[in-house]
């Protein structure tokens, strides 16, 4: 062919590929599609399995997990559970529960744990839980222990009753924490992972919630259940449960960050209806935007070290934390405000906000809890 008929030859067909969607781009497509379409069953007591086996595929729960135990993109799976918290604060919520307890598996060391087990964890294979709320009371000094371990040969035994615990089923489990009674007057405590269908574990319903009761919420009543050494997590737990603090409250900030959004979304939705009147209240969508905004960007900072102990670290990843919980109250009052009666209807989604948003202000830790550890640590020392 000369050169002439090459320059004049019409151009090779080919055939394009589209590329493989991101994580965050799939997390988002999962939400947009079958988890807006779930959001009020999973609000009125649905759980939403196969939406979390989603997202577990999509990569939702292994962006933070990097190799061995070093951390992965902390970032990455706070912004997958805001995607997440954005349409549906309950799903959100479970997505944080399944991220955390995929950190405690990693951070165990213990290879029954750390292999095939977190692998289908982080896959969304296997679904798991934190039942570690009144641990981190009890650590504060707001309450005491409710499980106790006893040494047993091969291991120990559990008694006890756990309240609240999410995002539970016959075959799921959670890591939580128990008071060892050694009898040596040495105190100290175990972390473990409990699994739901072992002898002595027994699932009891919690009363009715105002929102999200299809996260699977469960009361924990463990009497004589046998935990070997292949479900230990740490022991003892107080050294590692330092280790990983920040982490597990920078995680959380997603749940928060996603139901503030969710509302300033809904508050733009009204505004060529309503705008020439809304304009007159406070906490306008461009305001809490850009308040959001700047908060994501702190977050995003604390997550580069998210392992840190340093005291000023701390301060600011539990005020990170408080501050999501105040924003997303604020906002989605303003919601409410801005859609007026419409957003006074139980099937709005504005109204499912305005209680979700209470849950991200009372969900250990708690608003007020944080405040607390806050004025603590801005007073002591840290401990070595």
């Amino acid at each position: 062919m000369s050169m002439a008929e090459l320059q004049e030859a019409p151009p090779q067909a080919t055939t394009a590929t589209a590329p493989e969607p991101t994580m965050l781009e799939a997390v988002r497509a999962i939400a947009d599609g079958p988890l807006r379409a779930a959001a009020d069953a999973t609000d009125r007591g649905t759980y939403p399995l196969d939406v979390l086996k989603r997202l577990g595929a999509a990569g939702a729960y292994a962006a933070h997990i990097g190799p061995g135990t070093e951390p992965g993109d902390y970032m990455a799976a706070i912004r997958a559970m805001t995607e997440v918290s954005r349409v549906c604060g309950a799903s959100g919520f479970m997505v944080w529960c399944q991220q955390v307890c995929g950190l405690y598996l990693q951070q165990s060391g213990n290879p029954a744990l750390t292999g095939a087990r977190l692998a289908a964890h982080i896959s969304g294979a296997r679904l798991g839980a934190t039942g570690m709320s009144n641990p981190m009371k009890s650590y504060a000094g707001i309450e005491t222990l409710l499980l106790r371990a006893k040494p047993v040969a091969g291991g120990y035994r559990i008694n006890g009753t756990l309240p609240w615990v999410s995002n539970l089923g016959v075959d799921h489990y959670a890591g939580v924490l128990a008071g060892v009674d050694s009898g040596d007057g040495v105190a100290r405590e175990l972390m473990f992972l409990l699994s739901c269908d072992a002898p002595g574990v027994e699932l009891r319903d919690c009363p009715s919630f105002s929102a999200m009761e299809g996260t699977n919420t469960w009361a924990i009543r463990c009497t004589d259940v046998f935990v070997s050494a292949d479900a230990v997590l740490a022991d003892p737990a107080k050294p590692y449960i330092a280790r990983i603090r920040g982490a597990f409250i920078l995680l959380q900030t997603g749940f928060g960050l996603g139901v503030a959004q969710g509302a300033i979304d809904s508050m733009w939705r009204v505004e060529p209806q309503l705008g020439h009147v809304n304009r007159f209240l406070e906490d306008r969508p461009d305001d809490l935007q850009a308040e959001l905004d700047a908060l994501t960007t702190r977050i995003e900072g604390l997550c580069a070290t998210p392992f840190s102990s340093d005291r000023d670290h701390l301060i600011s990843v539990l005020d990170v934390r408080a501050h999501a919980s105040e924003l997303a109250l604020r906002a989605a009052q303003s919601a409410l405000l801005h859609a007026g009666a419409r957003g006074y209807l139980l099937s709005s989604d504005v109204q499912r906000r305005v209680r979700e948003s209470h849950f991200v202000a009372i969900v250990t830790p708690a608003i007020k809890h944080l405040r607390k550890e806050i004025a603590r640590l801005s007073a002591t020392e840290m401990p070595a």
